[in-house]
């Protein structure tokens, strides 16, 4: 191998979900969104528009540019995740278009759970509703820091400030309970594009961006300069005549930078070496950043196998088989502490038995609350888990993979829940 770029670092696109209740205008929205950013097709219009005509409509059904599935346009909801990729001249976006019924919440949670931000969609004429609640929470909970409430329909209120002003008063007053979080409040209506890509001209009494303007300089955290964190996906051993003694581990960089002559500790073994190079076919590095995918040879012969992470000596994670967690549970049926599960955290994949149950998360005052029993559907709930072998982890506010898990069901394989490990999670192994 070569060597090459000093660093390589991949710029990526903004990533932002939008949810909301049913029918408040979110995939409408989204059309708006693509279309008069031009990102149609013309033939793609038309087939848009000869459907609205046979399902009735007097106008072009914008929702249908992304409500894909059939089962989606019959009963005119989004049930499934819809991904849109557009750009404009300041940006490239990829869009997570989710479902708002509450039994699809587990799908909206997917959308958000990448987003840089959550755009939340609110009907101008009902305010604040338990389901954006919910929604403004779960994305919350899935690291996202900086949400946007689209205040949808003002046609519809006759662009009425007053009525703006009141429902903005409330998303603030319940904004206020969420840590850490940057909040914008637009006043749009999707129908007619007023404030999604140009600034409306009925509503003179806002000032501020459009809700494109907004996403165009929307801030994304740098995941490059936090603590490093490598997962090891793959041991590299080829053991061929021509690359007899190579060695690496293989993966992706989920946060920081490491370069050549860094000293690494790999966990959960705590043994130490120092990089010798770092291997990104067909090239040989000097220093890579998040996300890379990379392969990392180091100095001595250290025990590392999948599942386990390197670090940098001087920002260990933390290595534990007892985790405090904030789930969100997917499954119909309900759990109750004693259910056991497979947790998959990053590339590690451990049994896991749910050891009870702190509280589930009150909607409205965003308290735990304690004394339930046991996990019901779309329940947002805090837990304690053990787990059959020590797992590498940090809490989720300061690394989004390590502090993140799915459990999946033991007879059945599939997916019951998704959780984030807590800042007071944890005791040291």
């Amino acid at each position: 191998m070569s060597t090459a770029h000093a660093t390589v670092i991949e710029r990526r696109p903004l990533r932002f979900s939008v949810s909301g209740n049913v029918d408040d205008g979110k995939s409408t929205l989204v059309g708006r969104l693509l279309l008069d950013t031009k990102q149609i097709a013309d033939d793609q219009l038309e087939h848009v528009e000869e459907a609205s005509r046979r399902r009735g409509f007097s106008r072009t059904e914008l929702a249908l540019l992304t409500d894909g599935l059939r089962a989606e346009r019959e009963q005119g909801i989004t049930i499934d995740v819809a991904y849109r990729y557009f750009r404009t001249a300041k940006r490239r976006f990829i869009v997570a278009d989710t479902p708002g019924h509450v039994q699809y919440t587990r799908n909206m949670i997917t959308g958000a759970s990448t987003a840089d931000v959550a755009l939340l969609i609110v009907d101008a004429r009902h305010g604040v509703t338990e389901q954006t609640r919910r929604h403004a929470l779960a994305s919350r909970l899935v690291g996202v820091k900086n949400i946007v409430f689209g205040v949808n329909k003002m046609d519809l209120v006759g662009f009425a400030e007053a009525r703006f002003r009141e429902v903005e008063r409330d998303l603030e007053a319940f904004s206020a309970r969420l840590p850490s979080t940057r909040i914008t409040i637009v006043p749009v209506a999707a129908l007619g594009g007023d404030n999604v890509v140009d600034r409306s001209t009925s509503m003179p009494w806002y000032t501020g961006p459009s809700l494109l303007e907004l996403l165009e300089e929307a801030p994304v955290a740098q995941s490059t300069e936090a603590p490093f964190r490598f997962p090891v996906q793959w041991v590299i051993r080829p053991g061929s005549d021509a690359h007899h003694d190579y060695r690496a581990f293989s993966g992706q960089i989920a946060q920081g930078r490491v370069k050549v002559g860094d000293r690494l500790t790999a966990w959960p073994s705590g043994k130490s070496s120092t990089v010798v190079g770092i291997d990104r076919f067909p090239e040989e590095l000097t220093e890579a950043t998040a996300p890379l995918s990379v392969a990392i040879r180091l100095a001595e012969d250290v025990d590392v196998s999948r599942g386990d992470v390197l670090t940098h000596e001087s920002s260990p994670p933390r290595v534990g088989r007892q985790l405090v967690a904030t789930v969100a549970w997917f499954d119909a049926r309900a759990v109750r502490p004693g259910a056991r599960f497979w947790l998959k955290n990053h590339t590690k994949t451990v049994k896991a038995r749910l050891d009870g149950i702190v509280g589930t998360l009150d909607l409205e005052t965003l308290a735990v609350s304690p004394g339930a029993e046991e996990l019901r559907l779309n329940d947002l709930a805090v837990v304690r888990l053990a787990t059959s072998a020590p797992v590498v982890f940090d809490a989720y506010e300061d690394a989004a993979t390590t502090g993140s898990f799915i459990l999946v069901d033991e007879a059945t394989h599939e997916t019951v829940a998704a959780g984030l490990i807590r800042s007071e999670s944890g005791e040291q192994a």
